[in-house]
């Protein structure tokens, strides 16, 4: 095996917090190597859904690791909640003065791919890491396998993994790949997208005594639409004038646009929490640490709080052998996690009919949904929560 490679940080993960760790380290003068199993082309092509906090588009911008999030994102300044017939807007920015941008997540990786590239970053595609050895030691060490199938070794005095939610480095830091606090929702996501200009202005979450649907947006061409489905549904089942007719149906006052329907795909819905989130001289971040479900459009947005309060924590490790902010790492990350996570689990009740709801569920539920957008505390609480907690050290 050939001698190990030498780095400060290594990172293993090329999504949105591996790439955004190696972007904030890089402006203090902290090397890193970053590693990815997957192509370069699969990283940029996988089309995935994206609305970014305010706090995220600032931070991007002010770093200087997307410039086109802001000019080319759309601005959301509301969202409607409709159920019982009617919309509700919740109104963003006259609750907040804050707004929400969308802007798909592979048009994000491209910008910080880009961003990283030209400023020298060592981004290894094609390598997979197999294991992360020696933790709690003064220099950990990522196991791996180039493109070719070659193990060699990447020596570090810290290792991050933000691999994803079948993270390698999990096992290092929590015992074993599962070792976490889980939780499995009873439905699905039903996902299509498709030729058509937008069916609203802005996104539509809808309560109906059907299941729940959401019709998003991709750009003024193509646009993402979901309704809430049995985790076991096969999405080749359907035709696409049975897509047309369930989605419209959850939406009732609202006329949809058709078009071309041109990938369909079912998302479930999980929750996660890593047991711990720090090990010696590994940490976890974003979807190794921690998932959601979509409901909340907290994913990206948590991943990159993660970061800036660990890349912070790095910062005053390696240069000026402070370990205290690295120590508080995971209860100070964890805070906004459980914010996260039940923010996300409110808004996936509030919204879905459960397989085994009665009538004085469903009643509830309405009374709950008429609750929030009848009262400002409530209408607020939803905007703060959806448009971002501001992040620490920003």
């Amino acid at each position: 095996m050939p001698a190990p490679s030498r780095t400060r940080v290594a990172i293993i993960g090329a999504g949105p917090a591996g790439l955004l760790l190696s972007h904030l380290l890089s402006s203090a003068g902290i090397e890193s190597i970053v590693i990815d199993s997957r192509t370069r082309e699969e990283i940029e092509s996988t089309i995935r859904a994206g609305i970014l906090e305010q706090g995220t588009v600032e931070l991007f911008e002010q770093t200087g690791a997307s410039t086109r999030a802001r000019a080319e994102g759309h601005r959301h300044e509301g969202i409607e909640l409709r159920f019982a017939g009617e919309g509700h807007r919740i109104d963003f920015a006259g609750l907040t003065g804050r707004a929400v941008w969308l802007y798909p997540q592979h048009e994000a990786l491209k910008d910080l791919i880009a961003a990283r590239l030209a400023d020298g970053q060592d981004l290894r595609f094609g390598v997979t890491a197999k294991s992360v050895e020696d933790a709690e030691g003064d220099r950990p060490r990522v196991v791996a396998t180039d493109a070719a199938g070659e193990r060699f070794e990447i020596e570090a005095d810290f290792v991050v993994g933000a691999d994803g939610s079948r993270s390698v480095a999990r096992a290092a830091v929590t015992g074993s790949r599962s070792g976490g606090y889980f939780r499995e929702y009873p439905f699905a996501w039903f996902g299509i997208l498709c030729e058509a200009p937008p069916s609203a202005d802005e996104l539509i979450y809808s309560n109906s005594p059907d299941g729940f649907a959401l019709i998003s947006q991709r750009s003024d061409t193509v646009q993402r639409m979901y309704f809430q489905c049995d985790p076991d549904d096969d999405p080749t089942a359907y035709s696409e004038a049975q897509l047309w007719e369930e989605l419209q149906k959850r939406v009732p006052g609202t006329t949809l646009i058709e078009g071309r329907i041109f990938q369909r795909d079912i998302l479930r819905f999980r929750s996660f929490v890593a047991h711990h989130l720090l090990r010696g001289r590994v940490a976890l971040i974003g979807d190794a640490a921690h998932t959601v479900p979509p409901s909340g459009a907290k994913g990206m947005n948590l991943a990159v709080a993660d970061v800036v309060i660990l890349a912070k924590a790095l910062r005053a490790l390696l240069l000026e052998n402070d370990s205290r902010l690295i120590e508080a790492f995971p209860e100070t990350a964890r805070q906004r996690i459980w914010k996260a996570q039940q923010f996300s689990w409110w808004m996936t009740s509030l919204l879905h009919v459960a397989p085994d709801a009665t009538d004085f569920d469903r009643l509830r539920q309405l009374g709950e949904l008429r609750t929030v957008v009848e009262s400002e505390a409530g209408r607020t609480y939803l905007a703060e929560a959806y448009t971002g907690w501001p992040l620490a050290g920003l």
